[in-house]
């Protein structure tokens, strides 16, 4: 993977303002980005995945322009190709297992009659283990568990990176450091370049190949 990241976004609110300037270029498979809250984590990521419009500055990923305010380019969210796992998985409470991970294909999947046949799916369940609980709805299942489901969907759209924000942040801690290991070894596997950001220093220790520090808008590389 290759990313290239210039961005500058000032952000006001009533007597407070905020300045993100940050340059980063990385070739690597895993990426963390470590600070505390505040510093400007979620805004990068909202950025590359085009939640967010840079005042000025570049994306560029894999050597394609996802964003140039100079030429005057802005893909769209759909255009992108990106994967964004939030903070509290975002999973549809009145959809299964099979059909949360189905939303992420094509517009329309997720309605299917057996989503759980449709053969990407069907891989993500398998790979997840996650067959034996395709029926059931988020509320029915562990939060390890749901986050895997979020991971499914995000990952059966086969994106350009995976961006990750804060994604143990909602588990208790012996569960965290299980999932860890699970996204390490998974990360690995597949080879899908992620993105994390956290504040918590055992994150980068398990899955920081390439860490950067984020303080006040400003990258640091650690």
């Amino acid at each position: 993977m290759s990313l290239d990241l210039q961005i500058q976004k000032q952000l006001h609110a009533s007597d407070r303002r905020f300045a993100l300037d940050l340059s980063l270029v990385s070739a690597s498979q895993r990426i963390v980005l470590y600070g505390p809250s505040g510093a400007g984590k979620s805004l990068t990521l909202k950025a590359i995945a085009g939640l967010m419009r840079p005042d000025s500055g570049r994306i560029r990923l894999n050597g394609r322009t996802l964003f140039n305010s100079n030429e005057g380019i802005d893909l769209p969210v759909q255009g992108r190709n990106v994967a964004y796992l939030f903070q509290d998985y975002a999973l549809f409470p009145h959809l299964s297992v099979a059909q949360n991970i189905a939303f992420g294909l094509a517009r329309g999947c997720f309605n299917l009659r057996r989503p759980a046949q449709h053969p990407a799916v069907a891989k993500w369940l398998r790979a997840f283990e996650l067959d034996d609980i395709a029926h059931s709805r988020p509320a029915q299942i562990s939060g390890g568990q749901r986050q895997r489901v979020a991971l499914a969907r995000a990952l059966v759209a086969e994106p350009d990176i995976l961006l990750l924000d804060e994604p143990f942040s909602a588990l208790d801690l012996s569960l965290r450091e299980r999932m860890r290991a699970e996204l390490a070894e998974l990360q690995a596997q597949l080879q899908v370049p992620m993105l994390l950001i956290t504040h918590d220093p055992a994150d980068v220790e398990a899955l920081g190949q390439t860490v950067f520090e984020l303080r006040d808008g400003r990258l640091h590389q650690g």
